[in-house]
């Protein structure tokens, strides 16, 4: 069953910018992952391939969602942290992580200290992005009618083309992966061919410089609408819908668990 799960943090010293990164939200969630099960932390840090989990950068209560920070967040900020899990397993196996939280229990983001007070995980907890709903019904609840599939790139998004980075959104660049996490972690198949009836129809877009290590690659933010064409059968317009519908999960493109790509779909 995919999970979007929201850690509420607090910071007990102020966080650095360059603590913020991708890396230091990856290493803080090995480490969360580890303290309860070693082996499944070990193997998440050595398998370089598919990872069953994304990461969002670290956000500020009621402000909008930041991908870079230029200052420290102080101490007492209230933030929430975003983590999604796409394995049916997983969940059940990191159960103790949330039943178990301790206010009072000091984790560490690089130097920074920080506390998780609560973990949302449904979308009746009232946060926009808590969610959670087992491959099933997000197939069978998916439309066979919608032809509009509105995205909304939340942080930089960024492709692999070749030897090189690209910022544009492609429906093939942008569905492909989404749909190779579907057959991956669902029991549901989806043909590749299906993408080949989508095509982009209206967007709002802008890119971003995005630093990763020693240098900096660019990514896009904002809203893009793809149009399904054609004859189509409503199995094939349900299966489009569900991968759309699937983006909030899964994330688009490359460095999802290093908090790119953190995507999903606005409905009309």
């Amino acid at each position: 069953m995919p999970h979007s799960l929201v850690f509420n943090l607090t910071p007990k010293s102020p966080i650095q910018p360059e603590h913020l990164t991708g890396k230091h939200l990856h290493a803080l969630w090995l480490t969360l992952i580890s303290h309860i099960n070693r082996d499944l932390g070990n193997s998440f840090h050595a398998d370089e391939a598919s990872k069953p989990f994304t990461l969002s950068p670290l956000q500020i209560h009621d402000r909008p969602i930041a991908h870079h920070y230029r200052h420290p967040i102080n101490p007492g900020t209230p933030c929430w942290w975003r983590v999604t899990l796409l394995d049916d397993t997983l969940f059940s196996r990191l159960m103790p992580l949330w039943l178990d939280l301790n206010a009072d229990r000091i984790w560490h983001l690089d130097a920074a200290e920080l506390s998780i007070s609560s973990v949302f995980g449904t979308a009746q907890s009232g946060h926009p992005w808590a969610s959670a709903c087992n491959y099933a019904e997000l197939y069978a609840l998916s439309s066979d009618r919608d032809r509009d599939l509105t995205l909304e790139f939340t942080t930089p998004t960024t492709f692999r083309q070749g030897k090189y980075d690209t910022a544009l959104p492609t429906p093939e660049s942008v569905f492909k992966g989404v749909l190779k996490k579907w057959n991956h972690y669902s029991q549901i198949e989806i043909s590749p061919e299906i993408l080949e009836v989508i095509s982009p129809q209206k967007f709002e877009l802008k890119t971003r410089s995005i630093p990763v290590g020693y240098s900096k690659i660019s990514g896009t933010i904002g809203q893009i609408t793809y149009r399904i064409s054609g004859d189509i059968e409503p199995i094939v317009i349900r299966q489009l819908n569900a991968l759309a519908n699937y983006v909030l999960y899964a994330g688009v493109g490359r460095k999802t668990t290093m908090g790119l790509g953190m995507t999903r779909r606005l409905m009309p």
